[in-house]
């Protein structure tokens, strides 16, 4: 089991890949690259229960497209 801080990303698109992610680097926003643009998630006070624990829940506020 790793040790690394994972995420449990919450709204957004359907088809991201993954839902728990490595919470890198540690903060208030996950940047997830999607389709030619960024996701993002900002940390909220809630946590759920997974296979891999208990962990923190990010919730999806905003899409970014990757800058040409």
């Amino acid at each position: 089991m790793s040790t690394a801080a994972r995420a449990f990303l919450e709204g957004g698109p359907d088809e991201l890949p993954e839902r728990i992610v490595p919470i890198i680097p540690p903060g208030v926003e996950l940047k997830i690259p999607f389709r030619g643009g960024y996701e993002h998630f900002k940390v909220t006070s809630r946590h759920r229960e997974s296979e891999e624990g208990r962990l923190v829940v990010y919730e999806w506020w905003e899409r970014t497209e990757i800058a040409e």
